[in-house]
């Protein structure tokens, strides 16, 4: 699916970087093969505009920031977060030409991240229950660019059937191959999907899952929110630590995204660090990249192209298409674009 022609994904908020990463000044980003530019403004709140001047069109992520207004470093014209012109520099007057503008999007701040739509937003940005609940914790993970599609990282991310291959070396059972099946709901917003998966308990888990067993079980209570945001939900039974994965897989374009991971834990610091924590899962993430990466990262939404589903375990993946196609049906785009021709 070329993420790129598809016009609804446009009205879906993605969450683009940290907004920590703003303080060092005005970022550029491609979203959905948009060149963006985003900077804190002067109440420190996001802003993203068109990363384009409509001067001399020099990219305003060459510039800088001034009063909490963005200022492209080509010859000083100044816009403000909604893209109005509000200085020229070389004229003493004050004046500004008529129709000075650059194309702005929406954009604001949740969970510690900027989150940008292009256009109208069909709905808000997921509400995730365990941001700011009593004895949880949010610790940032990771934020970097994968070589793959969003639809591809979204289907791994429900996909029982490859941990006893891919991670073999970290948390899969090899002699369990066949993957545990999941109870799954439709929602208005994607699905939830429960399944309880065994896993190896290394002596470097034992701190992350509570238990000191060579094996212990996840109970995972996962979410889908369309387009491609996932929740990864995981109680460990003997402890009963929640572990608790957001991704947003934002599309760069049609074959490559940036991945944002970030954890919630009812645990404390002393019982499990960040530090071991983001070093545990560091090994399963490279796991995941390298065979993500190795894949095409055409993945049709076409039900019928069946080559790609004959497991049991293929069925949140197939969910996942109907439901994406629906949106496209319903939104005036049936016609289903491919990077390749289907098999």
């Amino acid at each position: 699916m070329l993420v790129t022609q598809q016009k609804v994904l446009r009205r879906f908020w993605y969450a683009l970087m940290p907004i920590a990463q703003l303080r060092q000044g005005p970022q550029p980003f491609t979203l959905l093969g948009e060149k963006l530019v985003v900077w804190l403004k002067e109440d420190g709140a996001p802003a993203a505009l068109q990363d384009r001047c409509c001067h001399r069109t020099a990219r305003l992520s060459k510039g800088f920031v001034e009063n909490g207004n963005i200022v492209c470093g080509y010859h000083g014209w100044t816009f403000n977060g909604e893209g109005a012109c509000v200085r020229v520099p070389q004229n003493a007057d004050g004046s500004v030409p008529a129709g000075a503008c650059v194309k702005s999007y929406f954009c604001k701040e949740r969970y510690g991240y900027v989150w940008v739509a292009l256009e109208e937003p069909l709905r808000d940005i997921p509400e995730f229950p365990e941001e700011g609940a009593p004895g949880y914790r949010r610790i940032f993970q990771f934020y970097e660019r994968w070589e793959t599609s969003a639809l591809r990282m979204m289907e791994n991310s429900f996909d029982n059937s490859h941990f006893s291959y891919v991670h073999r070396a970290t948390f899969g059972l090899y002699d369990q191959p066949k993957p545990e099946k999941y109870e799954i709901a439709e929602t208005d917003y994607g699905f939830e999907a429960e399944t309880r998966v065994p896993i190896k308990n290394v002596p470097a888990s034992h701190r992350v899952t509570g238990s000191t067993a060579d094996t212990t079980v996840r109970h995972m209570f996962n979410r889908w929110y369309l387009p491609f945001v996932r929740r990864f939900g995981c109680t460990y039974p003997e402890s009963g630590r929640h572990h608790i994965i957001y991704n947003c897989a934002t599309p760069i374009d049609d074959g490559s995204i940036m991945l944002s991971q970030w954890l919630y834990r009812n645990d404390t610091e002393e019982e499990c660090s960040e530090a071991e924590l983001i070093a545990w899962d560091a090994p399963i993430l490279v796991e995941d990249r390298e065979i993500l990466e190795a894949t095409d990262p055409d993945a049709c939404i076409d039900v019928r192209r069946r080559q790609e589903f004959h497991m049991a375990s293929d069925r949140p993946g197939l969910i996942m298409r109907r439901m994406l196609l629906q949106l496209l049906e319903e939104h005036g785009e049936s016609e289903v674009f491919r990077l390749h021709p289907a098999a």
